[in-house]
């Protein structure tokens, strides 16, 4: 028993420096990204979240449809459970982020998603919407994807938030095409792994909990796009909730309908 508890904790510590070597090649590499075209730092940012995956063991599956990159990019929207849902993504599909402002002050982390092009929301200010809408619908017209996780706040994958609609305008004045994405992670066993929720724990303590598990599965399932034209933002909420909830098989938990400057408190 002794020697077992020896090497998983040494399985941890190489990993955890593993990731933090990983880490700080991806901040070099960021900065390089406003000099190579959109096809290479595409391919960039997907090879270094995918190797960010194998270092902590984390088997990554796919299935439905992937956008199809062109000149009108796509609004992309998920489930929110762990900051790994980030990755997970990028791993398979180019996109910027939306996250919240005080990440842009974090050492390191922060200077790579500034690098990488996430875009910041001011979530005290009701009235930041509008001008990260507009960013948004900048972004799509220049030919990129979003993905936006309009729960607003991580949860531990047990039940579905009722999705925030502010933040879907975007789809709806640039008449972009909207996908559902349900993510769903579980052990090696196929129950649901619980250890990735970024609930009540800081970053670091997630990371421990997340190293501490020998595999981790996740699987990323592209549903049928809705079409942001001809409706509004809260049907393409209600209709992209509905298309994840029944696809992971969970309850939605509704609340009170929401009012034109409601935010989304995002954590990541």
């Amino acid at each position: 028993m002794a020697v077992t508890g020896v090497a998983r904790l040494t399985t941890r510590a190489v990993r955890f420096i593993r990731l933090i070597l990983h880490i700080t090649s991806g901040l070099l590499q960021s900065f390089v990204l406003p000099y190579i075209s959109a096809t290479r730092q595409n391919r960039m940012a997907s090879n270094w979240a995918r190797k960010f995956l194998r270092i902590l063991n984390i088997k990554l599956s796919l299935s439905g449809t992937l956008p199809v990159c062109d000149r009108q990019g796509a609004i992309l929207v998920a489930n929110h459970i762990s900051w790994l849902d980030i990755v997970a993504i990028l791993a398979v599909y180019p996109v910027r982020f939306v996250a919240k402002a005080e990440i842009s002050t974090w050492p390191v982390l922060g200077r790579l998603c500034r690098n990488a092009g996430t875009l910041f929301i001011e979530r005290e200010k009701r009235n930041d919407t509008l001008r990260i809408n507009q960013q948004i619908a900048g972004v799509l017209k220049s030919g990129h994807s979003v993905v936006i996780f309009p729960e607003g706040t991580t949860g531990d994958g047990d039940v579905l938030r009722h999705f925030h609609a502010s933040l879907l305008q975007p789809a709806v004045t640039t008449r972009t095409l909207l996908y559902p994405v349900a993510i769903r992670y579980s052990s090696c066993d196929g129950s649901r792994n619980s250890s990735v929720a970024y609930v009540s724990v800081t970053m670091l303590q997630s990371l421990i909990q997340i190293l501490a598990e020998p595999e981790i599965r996740v699987e990323l399932i592209f549903k049928e796009p809705v079409s942001g034209a001809d409706r509004n933002r809260r049907e393409l909420a209600r209709l992209a909730e509905k298309a994840i909830a029944r696809t992971l098989s969970l309850n939605i938990r509704h609340m009170a309908p929401e009012i034109p400057s409601d935010l989304p408190v995002e954590r990541m």
